[in-house]
């Protein structure tokens, strides 16, 4: 059958865009199957803990009898060699892909595909990096000891300053070589045709642009705790040290700067806090045309409240701001017997003009010591479907009133609250104890 594996290789997409792995995404054209972005987000304490690490994957028609080629796209215009095996030319060397000898039996096979080979990948990225290079795998003279904490040390400062900051700089059009001002965000009208036209005429395919913005504002509160943990380690403008298997244009060159990083962070945060705030205005200004996006969520917002009517398990008040299908407030009641008996909490969940394509906000008002809530009020929440309002609340209430969620250190955006809740004992009643005191002044604040 001459189409076999573009029907393999289209079902490996939906495969992991349907599963429950949040480190991984991918993406293609419509028009080129064969021709796949994916995104692996870095894994949780390593030096490429929450970084944004993009790649090529092509496929031939050989496929899967042969294996895809992968390219690394994150490594700052091949300036940045981020692991021994991801080239700053764009090389991934893995046995499975036939750049790199391996041992036998670990060699490409028509019973693997996609995913496996970006679970490879992401299995490069580990807690000693350093390990990964040929001859380095057992040194433990101090020479070698020092290189690999010097190492993983460079790795997380560049993780953090380009798979992450300097990604987010491009996405929302900012410079950080010109001096930054706090600016009312520009309301203007939204035009679902020209957004389409404009989006057709670039040529840059950007399937994960919302992902970012959203997994930026969940690790917020991470990235800005390992910046505090490092620069307690490392000085401003300290050189990198260069690794003995560096050279040659294929390595990671550089100084420290934390300072220069957490202020271009809080930029980052402060920027996409203003866009929030913008889908109000512009939401108003599509209600005025009549638009489709606005005519749907109006009449999402009313079903969703007949719904929880009807729903005696759970206590929650719906209401749109000033009439505004794009920006709804939640006043949701603690559940009796739990750990949030008695609690008030205030939460607005803001709706972009492209809505689903650009998924919702959702800002806890109300402080609440939670491991799936930011310093800042940002809710870390998993909607069945991306389309349905209604599942948007449900999965709300569930993340909040979870009182026995599933360790998974992707979710926990806020690592205080985790790293309390998943301790030992006395850590537990620790926890415990501050959200019971949230949960009080909760009440006391209405």
């Amino acid at each position: 059958m001459a189409n076999h594996h573009i029907l393999r290789i289209t079902r490996e997409i939906t495969d992991i865009q349907k599963g429950s792995d949040l480190s991984l995404s991918v993406a293609c054209r419509d028009s080129d199957v064969r021709h796949v972005k994916a995104l692996i987000i870095g894994p949780p304490e390593t030096p490429y803990e929450f970084g944004f690490f993009e790649f090529w994957v092509k496929f031939g028609k050989e496929y899967p009898t042969k294996a895809p080629s992968v390219t690394a796209i994150t490594t700052n215009s091949g300036r940045c060699r981020f692991n021994p095996n991801i080239y700053s030319q764009g090389k991934v060397c893995l046995s499975i892909l036939g750049t790199w000898r391996g041992e036998r039996g670990e060699e490409w096979s028509s019973a693997q595909g996609l995913e496996s080979i970006l679970i490879s990948i992401q299995s490069l990225m580990s807690a000693d990096p350093y390990e990964n290079e040929p001859g380095y795998e057992n040194a433990d003279n101090p020479s070698a000891t020092k290189e690999r904490e010097a190492y993983a040390d460079k790795i997380r400062h560049e993780t953090l300053r380009i798979s992450v900051i300097q990604r987010m700089e491009n996405l929302l059009g900012i410079n950080p070589h010109e001096s930054q001002t706090v600016e009312k965000a520009e309301i203007y009208p939204y035009n679902a045709e020209e957004e389409y036209q404009s989006s057709t005429d670039d040529p840059v395919f950007e399937p994960f642009k919302d992902l970012f913005k959203r997994r930026f504002l969940w690790y917020y509160d991470s990235y800005m705790l390992t910046i505090e943990k490092a620069s307690q380690k490392v000085k401003d403008d300290t050189p990198f040290m260069r690794m003995p298997f560096e050279g040659g244009g294929n390595s990671m060159e550089g100084k420290f700067n934390y300072s220069q990083l957490k202020q271009r962070l809080e930029i980052i945060r402060d920027r996409l806090d203003r866009d929030t705030d913008a889908w109000a205005s512009q939401g108003k200004l599509a209600v005025k045309s009549e638009s489709r996006i606005a005519s749907n969520l109006q009449r999402q917002y009313e079903q969703v409240v007949e719904a929880f009517k009807k729903n005696d398990s759970v206590t929650i008040d719906i209401e749109l701001v000033e009439q505004n299908p794009f920006v709804w407030h939640l006043v949701l009641f603690g559940r009796p017997m739990t750990n949030f008996d008695g609690g008030v909490f205030n939460i607005k969940v803001y709706f972009s003009p492209r809505f689903p394509d650009e998924q919702p906000r959702v800002k806890f008002e109300t402080p609440l010591f939670h491991q799936r809530i930011s310093s800042t009020g940002v809710l870390c929440y998993f909607p069945p479907r991306p389309e349905d309002v209604k599942a948007h609340i449900e999965a709300i209430v569930e993340a909040v009133e979870d009182e026995a969620p599933a360790y998974d250190p992707r979710t926990l955006v806020n690592p205080e609250a985790a790293k309390l809740l998943w301790g030992g004992p006395n850590e537990k009643k620790e926890y415990n104890r501050k959200l019971r005191r949230a949960v009080q002044r909760s009440s006391e604040m209405e």
